[in-house]
């Protein structure tokens, strides 16, 4: 168990850069403490597949398969529960705020046996829920419906055999019973997210038949009721991937049909769609139709290639959306990605941070913007996003940082060099 987060050395200047900028914040009809307060309700979910290159911990044998893949080969990464969840407790002590941990089914601890995904239960989670309660955090969930002889020909939920759809339906319901029962631990819902790789790799013949088989095994992974207190469903749809250029069943058309017709979480996932597509703008359209969204924050070049998340225009843009349409209760954050060229811990605390400050910067958006478009004034409008940009921020998130216990500006990657050095390095 980590220690909780301690004031560490007190840098020069970060109060009374801070008082200047509230000032400054002020005069424009801003309220930078209840900033700060909104942002300290907004947890961000954190992938645990970043701290293994998407490896789990089963004794399948199986490559990783579905579209999905990792490239780099930076030292260090975790090969047992008990690593990952030091790394983990490594790179929420330098997040500001309290989050939650992702987690997929592959990362059950099964003592070196060989236990099937429609074997699993909650005894195999046991300790990542003991750990949560410890650290404070709650946990999510995913069916892992990859990296599985049964998913070899890149078809699960979807396949024409239907012995092999009722394995994976079996995975997706255990999996659903195993969120519920940590949401329930831990008294925070579990977002049980699914997601699968079928498509086809050139056109099919029939694309109609595949997708009504689909909703018929969503139908029936789904058909037992479980309480929103403990178990909020998602469904995840996807443009394309590796192997499934021409089709993808799980379409984001399948799955919005889906989710409004069915009240599940749809998720939007940042790499997911078309490169120069931003899932910004339909947040707000999709709040309209579903009860709530889960947004898997990731940063796609070119394809769907999952990189670190930066404090680029398409983050600062969902970031705002999640926080202008006066909803962001209804939106879960996770972040989405797994970069082995750098440390994977870095990675972590890089994307979080990113997010968490682009939340913030939301949260500090002068209300004069709003009142110009609401005024008519579109010129007034644009004038004022832009000299925006300017505000000083940065003073506001740094004095935050403070505030939690975290390193302020780069210092952070020192501790994180650190460990490296003494933990890391001592892996092989």
């Amino acid at each position: 168990m980590s220690s909780p987060k301690t004031s560490r050395a007190r840098p020069n200047k970060i109060e009374p850069a801070y008082r200047l900028a509230h000032e400054r914040y002020a005069s424009l009809g801003v309220d930078v403490d209840a900033a700060l307060a909104a942002l300290a309700k907004i947890p961000i979910s954190l992938h645990c597949w970043q701290g293994d290159d998407v490896g789990g911990f089963e004794s399948l044998g199986s490559a990783l398969g579905g579209g999905l893949a990792v490239t780099g080969n930076h030292p260090g990464k975790a090969r047992t529960p008990d690593e990952l969840r030091a790394d983990l407790e490594k790179a929420l002590s330098l997040i500001p705020g309290q989050h939650r941990l992702n987690l997929h089914a592959m990362y059950g601890e099964f003592g070196g046996k060989r236990v099937d995904r429609d074997e699993i239960d909650l005894a195999h989670f046991k300790n990542w829920i003991d750990w949560a309660k410890s650290e404070g955090l709650g946990l999510d969930f995913n069916p892992t419906c990859f990296a599985h002889p049964k998913a070899a020909d890149g078809f699960t939920l979807s396949h024409r055999d239907k012995d092999i759809r009722q394995f994976w339906v079996e995975h997706c319901r255990r999996s659903r019973e195993i969120g519920a029962a940590m949401g329930k631990a831990l008294s925070t819902p579990c977002v049980t997210n699914l997601w699968i790789p079928d498509g086809f790799k050139d056109t099919p013949a029939d694309r109609y038949a595949p997708r009504e088989r689909l909703a018929s095994s969503l139908d029936e992974v789904f058909k037992k009721p479980l309480p929103a207190k403990h178990n909020l469903d998602a469904v995840e749809p996807k443009l394309f991937g590796i192997g499934a250029e021409s089709c993808t069943v799980g379409s984001h058309e399948f799955y919005l049909g889906y989710a409004i017709t069915r009240r599940k979480l749809l998720c939007l996932d940042a790499g997911h769609f078309h490169p120069t597509e931003s899932i910004a703008d339909k947040i707000s359209s999709v709040l309209l139709y579903v009860p709530e969204i889960l947004l898997h924050v990731s940063r796609g070049v070119r394809w769907d290639s999952d990189h670190v998340v930066t404090f680029n225009d398409d983050l600062q843009a969902i970031a705002r959306e999640v926080i202008a349409t006066g909803h962001a209760r209804r939106v879960h954050l996770g972040l989405d990605y797994f970069d082995a060229s750098i440390n994977r811990i870095a990675a972590w605390v890089i994307g979080a941070r990113n997010l968490l400050r682009a939340l913030l910067v939301a949260l500090l958006e002068p209300p004069g913007i709003r009142a110009a478009e609401l005024a008519g004034d579109n010129t007034a409008r644009l004038a004022l996003q832009e000299e925006a940009r300017a505000l000083p921020f940065g003073a506001v998130w740094d004095y935050y940082c403070e505030s939690k216990g975290v390193p302020v500006g780069e210092a952070w990657l020192a501790e994180v060099k650190g460990y490296e050095k003494n933990v890391l390095s001592k892996r092989g």
